[in-house]
């Protein structure tokens, strides 16, 4: 969904598709709304030029909101995996939490502070453009530049988590309460509270007449709500599987079939007698793959008596593997990312395991009961759906909302205990 157009510190720069959207958006609105009634009397093509100006600089000016974010975590240790700028303006998209309340905070007044002294400097240049009377078109480009900056500072100090002034906040109740799990619960408390105002008042617009703003509003708000809680479950995960290894929750003594058995002989003698999703193919200690329920699906029934488990699996060099020591939490984004339910954990060549989804599920679940967490006080939290947008015991594709995956039968939904 998105195109990667470079580099910057080292940072992978993405264009997701629905920029352009805005781009065009935005470009029209200034050419035929804002700038004709500011600045009457210029040209169609000129009003055309200082719009499209005017949105590569808010854009250039959103990167470089977001390469503030990304400096101050990389100076602290923090990885950046990409910077993606989108519809509502961009992300920086961090490989872990920051560890440190104080760092959260830096990192989040790092953005505001920048996009203010963006507003100062193109403030500073229009001022300077007025007094010596440059053409109109430059006054007006640096004006609404100097303007937009200064709104989107503004607009990101608002307390909502996960916009940077809700990221203060959070650090700051963090910092008081020692607890990372209830300064994001009180942190979603708000923003859920600020979107409900932000809707209402969204309606109102509406019914007011001006339609465009309020829905705006609404999207906005909406926007705020579900990005808060997904920050929060995705913080209740990160916290659940902090100092949690592989080698911690995988399958030891895992069931193996050889790869010489025929398909038939393979759903008989393992997937119909055993119920699990997946089993590892090995050969004289050997792994040579993984052979799945759909790897089964993929051979037409009337094959399966001649087809060997060999031709039908997934061969190692594309299954997803992985050391004993790699974090469980980094397992689980594999898993995601290349859309399967399991993955193999192999020592030396050697196989020693296998982690499925169900398992790092179970875990979370576990840790949450007992209020485990990576040495800070871990907060019971409100009952919310983890849901995959694969079965987590057999890998297959489920249909959004789907509680059952129609291939296994296995449960999709976890629940996280409530107080």
């Amino acid at each position: 969904m998105s195109i990667r157009i470079g580099k910057i510190m080292g940072i992978p720069i993405r264009i997701h598709y629905t920029l352009w959207f805005v781009f065009a958006l935005i470009a029209w609105s200034l050419a035929v709304g804002y700038m004709p009634q500011q600045y009457p009397g210029l040209g169609v093509l000129t009003y055309w030029a200082i719009g499209i100006a005017s949105a590569i600089i808010l854009f250039a000016s959103i990167l470089i909101h977001e390469l503030s974010h990304s400096y101050v975590a990389k100076k602290n240790g923090l990885p950046i995996g990409r910077i993606t700028l989108f519809f509502f303006g961009g992300v920086s998209e961090m490989t872990e939490e920051p560890q440190d309340p104080e760092l959260e905070v830096r990192m989040a007044a790092a953005g505001p502070l920048m996009s203010f002294l963006i507003a100062a400097i193109i403030g500073a240049a229009w001022y300077l453009a007025v007094i010596a009377k440059a053409p109109i078109p430059i006054i007006a480009t640096l004006g609404y530049s100097a303007l937009i900056n200064a709104i989107l500072g503004a607009f990101n100090l608002i307390p909502a988590f996960p916009l940077d002034g809700g990221r203060v906040f959070r650090g700051s109740v963090w910092k008081r309460s020692n607890n990372l799990i209830r300064a994001t619960k009180t942190a979603t408390r708000v923003s859920e509270t600020l979107s409900l105002l932000m809707m209402f008042g969204g309606f109102a617009l509406i019914l007011f007449g001006d339609f465009v703003d309020g829905i705006w509003t609404i999207v906005l708000a909406w926007f705020i709500r579900s990005g808060a809680e997904t920050s929060l479950k995705q913080t209740m995960v990160g916290e659940a599987l902090t100092g949690v290894s592989v080698a911690d929750i995988m399958t030891r003594n895992v069931l193996s079939v050889p790869p010489e058995i025929t398909v038939h002989q393979l759903v008989s003698d393992y997937f119909l007698v055993h119920h699990h999703g997946g089993y590892p193919v090995v050969k004289d200690g050997q792994i040579l793959g993984l052979v799945t329920l759909q790897c089964v699906r993929n051979v037409p029934k009337e094959n399966r008596d001649y087809t060997t488990v060999q031709e039908a699996m997934i061969p190692c060099e594309r299954a997803v593997v992985v050391k004993p020591s790699t974090n469980a939490l980094d397992a689980m984004q594999s898993m995601t990312k290349n859309k399967v339910g399991r993955v193999l954990v192999v020592d030396e060549g050697r196989l020693v395991g296998i982690a499925t989804r169900e398992d790092i599920v179970k875990t979370i679940q576990t840790r949450h009961d007992l209020e485990l967490g990576s040495g800070r006080p871990m907060a019971r939290v409100p009952t919310a759906p983890i849901m995959a947008g694969h079965c987590i015991q057999c890998g297959a594709s489920l249909q959004i909302g789907a509680k059952f995956c129609s291939e296994c039968g296995a449960k999709q939904l976890i629940q996280i205990p409530s107080t």
